[in-house]
């Protein structure tokens, strides 16, 4: 108790000294962004600081369906191999760099050919984009790809100025420079990044928020403590323990929405000498694991059943379930017995998490489940960015990490696990995997698509490299005086339309 009510003093504390202007938002993050360049970035939260910084060339609505932002239209070839779009005049970048045709060219070149890119999996069907006017891009596929929309209307489809990107190379996240709503203004790693109105907006007229400061807060109790006391004006990822409270609270509001991600731990399975124990060398091991977990248990629990539980990329509810896969009882005698076959009674296992305490309590109740059947689980907690890190490096055996979800299937999966896949931390390779994954991405066919990921879910179930755990819920927490908020399936803050009376 005495490190929490410390915690809470240090924010207000740093609240205080940061005097509050007219209509400034205050957000309250679980976790800290890693660095702020789309091209090489990965974490959930620093999606949500994004949204505000970084327009794309599409966008989602609340039904998850494509629609315009930076490009105001855009059609395929009759083939699928050449898509062009038409893009939004009038448009500036933070710098005064003008929005054109050259400057997404230079984008999408970049984001495909910069070494420390995260987004060349992502597109990798692009054989080429040019400038086909200067208000019109047309981009040139190795094969048509069902996804790539989906794919731009999230990191590999932000836009980012050419003359600050030019300039700065791999170190641009240090002092990033979009076309967003809001402006960079500082950033102080692991207390606070300020934003600033854009005066030169393409859609000034709806952004009524003159300032925007997102303070990383990964434990829950003291995130909903600053909004109480008014040192925030909206925290994300509210507890659903807090869930009563809020309701009950005439001084705030709440939202919640059914994410599109899903909750997972990786396991090393090639990615360096920490790849080398039972559990990244024996498929069996990572089978007995899963068996020991009861998913069901862990909804009610840690979510007090507002996540749901699964063991795919997808929700039992999604139309790409496998239910030819489906998720299983715990079977403790069943994990001993795999244990048992592989020639090994009990198995050291260090699982690295998130140090906020919904992931902690999550990872102690996994703990205690799969001790009964053979693991001793040592646990370690570090700050999200940090373990993001470690998971790149490759210095973990078994990490628990969300992933928030795409619009398309593809999203959710590929990256992941395919060979050179972007975010495959594991290491994992499996030729027909490979086949599968990059035969739905090509395919215009519902169906041919779901066979293929079927397919391949059912593969992936069996060599286990990600250990699906359920499905999250995202929950936000506001200030009664903030206006015009709306929760999104992807877990952003769309700050456009929102006003803060307080």
């Amino acid at each position: 108790m005495k490190q929490l009510l410390t915690s809470v003093a240090a924010v207000a504390a740093l609240a205080a000294a940061m005097p509050a202007m007219a209509n400034e938002l205050r957000i309250g993050l679980q976790d800290d962004a890693d660095v702020l360049d789309p091209h090489q970035s990965r974490t959930f939260v620093g999606r949500i600081v994004y949204t505000g910084l970084c327009d794309k060339l599409v966008d989602l609505d609340k039904d998850v369906q494509i629609v315009p932002q930076l490009a105001t239209d855009w059609s395929y070839s009759d083939d699928g191999l050449k898509l062009v779009m038409n893009l939004r005049a009038g448009v500036t970048f933070h710098d005064g760099t003008p929005f054109d045709a050259e400057a997404v060219v230079y984008n999408i070149d970049r984001a495909m050919t910069l070494p420390e890119s995260r987004r060349k999996s992502e597109l990798a069907s692009v054989a080429g984009i040019e400038a086909t006017g200067p208000m019109q891009v047309t981009f040139t596929l190795k094969a048509p790809d069902a996804s790539l929309l989906a794919q731009l209307s999230d990191r590999a489809g932000m836009m980012i100025s050419p003359t600050a990107a030019k300039a700065e190379g791999a170190d641009f996240g240090a002092n990033p420079v979009c076309s967003g709503p809001f402006k960079f203004v500082e950033r102080v790693a692991q207390d606070r990044i300020v934003l600033e109105k854009f005066a030169n907006y393409w859609n000034v007229d709806n952004i009524h928020i003159d300032k925007v400061t997102y303070l990383p807060i990964p434990d829950t109790t003291v995130r909903l403590a600053n909004l109480r006391s008014g040192q925030l004006d909206m925290v994300e990822r509210l507890a659903a323990t807090d869930v009563a409270s809020v309701k009950d609270d005439a001084e705030l509001q709440m939202q919640d929405v059914t994410g599109l991600g899903y909750m997972a731990m990786y396991v090393n399975i090639g990615n360096g000498d920490r790849a080398k124990n039972p559990l990244g060398e024996d498929k069996r091991i990572r089978q007995a694991f899963s068996k020991a977990i009861d998913r069901e248990a862990l909804n009610q629990v840690v979510f007090e059943g507002t996540a749901r539980a699964g063991n795919q990329p997808w929700a039992p509810t999604s139309p790409w379930y496998n239910k030819d896969v489906p998720l299983e009882a715990r079977d403790v005698e069943g994990a001993k017995a795999l244990l048992k076959e592989a020639g090994v009674e009990r198995v050291a296992v260090e699982l690295q998490h998130a140090n906020n305490p919904v992931v902690t309590q999550m990872m102690q109740v996994i703990q205690a489940m799969v001790a009964e059947a053979g693991f001793d689980v040592s646990l370690r907690a570090t700050e999200y960015a940090t373990l993001l890190a470690e998971q790149t490096a490759g210095n973990f055996q078994l990490s628990r990490s969300d992933w928030s979800g795409r619009a398309d299937p593809d999203g959710n999966i590929h990256q992941f696990v395919t060979c050179e896949g972007g975010i495959n931390d594991a290491k994992y390779c499996n030729p027909e995997v490979d086949r599968l994954l990059n035969e739905a991405r090509v395919s215009s066919d519902t169906a041919k698509r779901k066979a293929d990921y079927d397919a391949a879910t059912k593969i992936l179930a069996d060599d286990l490299p990600v250990i699906y755990l359920g499905h999250q819920t995202y929950i936000f927490a506001y200030d009664k005086g903030v206006e015009g908020f709306e929760a999104f399936p992807d877990g952003m803050i769309r700050l456009t339309g929102v006003t803060d009376a307080d």
